[in-house]
């Protein structure tokens, strides 16, 4: 599948189908439903440099066409990461992508650097987008705080990197284009939209933590028409992510102008799909006379 190749930057990957960090454990989880080699990549949950317990219960509830989350970044820490589950992530015959989430630009150098001693990661994700923890989207709110923290992780690791960034912005481009002159070898656009429940009856939140972020069906509309003004302004790699649940889905954010995609909230409902998607992407890409996936993308025609 030669056709798949994609080249985001410094990172080359098989094919453009990889899984979103938080949606598919530390692959482990996975095993009875995903062959790890056919991905083009695996993200694993967010770890911060310590552990965190994460937000009160519940922490999900299902809402039309998607799924409101507050977890809260719930994770064991980088050290417990690297010792019981990086060896593991690395067998698998797929690139593997560290997502990490720090509470200032000193924990994700910090973070950054000690995991730059695995050569063999593909890349670093850093998480400057989650809306479930107070400093969450503090880095990726303002541009001048985005190109500072991706510049000096850039200065501390080998290894590329990724920009995931928050949709709970006025401008995105001007985001993505701070990460850009920071050094980030691509951006993933996007992570969750805030958005809350309520049970009316009892006059309460559904959610421990009162808000959660939006994701599923519902926000590729939303995730699409960022992906597609980021790709118009700013010269880096665009990882689309959304709502993607089918092929179709697929090809709408290369058209729109990502590069790659990252299966999300679908694994939750099909745990299968990403791995299928693979296929159907080469059988489509065949039928469309295309040599490579890089043809298609940006390809949108507008007035």
């Amino acid at each position: 599948m030669s056709r798949l190749n994609v080249q985001l930057n410094r990172l080359r990957l098989a094919n453009p189908i990889l899984v979103a960090s938080g949606t598919f454990g530390y692959a482990g989880e996975m095993t009875a439903f995903a062959n790890f080699s056919v991905l083009g990549g695996v993200i694993p949950k967010t770890i911060t440099p310590q552990p965190r317990a994460g937000n009160p219960t519940p922490r999900t509830v299902e809402t039309a066409s998607g799924m409101l989350n507050s977890i809260g970044l719930d994770n064991d820490g980088l050290e417990a990461f690297i010792s019981k589950h990086l060896d593991y992530l690395l067998s698998l015959g797929t690139a593997v992508i560290a997502n990490i989430a720090g509470s200032n630009a000193d924990e994700f150098v910090e973070m950054a650097a000690r995991l730059s001693q695995y050569d063999k990661l593909a890349a670093i994700e850093l998480n400057i987008s989650c809306p479930n923890v107070s400093h969450g989207v503090d880095y990726g709110t303002d541009p001048a705080k985005t190109a500072d923290v991706v510049s000096k992780v850039r200065a501390a690791s080998s290894l590329p990197i990724i920009a995931k960034l928050t949709p709970n912005v006025t401008n995105i481009v001007q985001i993505a284009q701070a990460a850009a002159d920071g050094g980030a070898d691509a951006v993933s656009l996007v992570n969750t939209f805030q958005g809350m429940a309520i049970n009316w009856r009892k006059r309460k939140p559904v959610l421990g933590n009162i808000i959660g972020g939006l994701s599923g069906p519902a926000i590729k509309p939303l995730a699409l028409r960022m992906v597609w003004q980021v790709a118009k302004k700013v010269q880096i790699p665009i990882i689309g992510v959304g709502g993607i649940s089918n092929i179709d889905d697929v090809m709408e954010f290369l058209v729109a102008g990502a590069s790659a995609v990252q299966i999300g909230t679908a694994n939750f409902f099909d745990p299968t799909l990403a791995t299928r998607l693979v296929g159907q992407l080469d059988e489509l890409l065949a039928q469309e006379g295309l040599q490579n996936v890089s043809e298609i993308v940006g390809t949108l025609k507008t007035p």
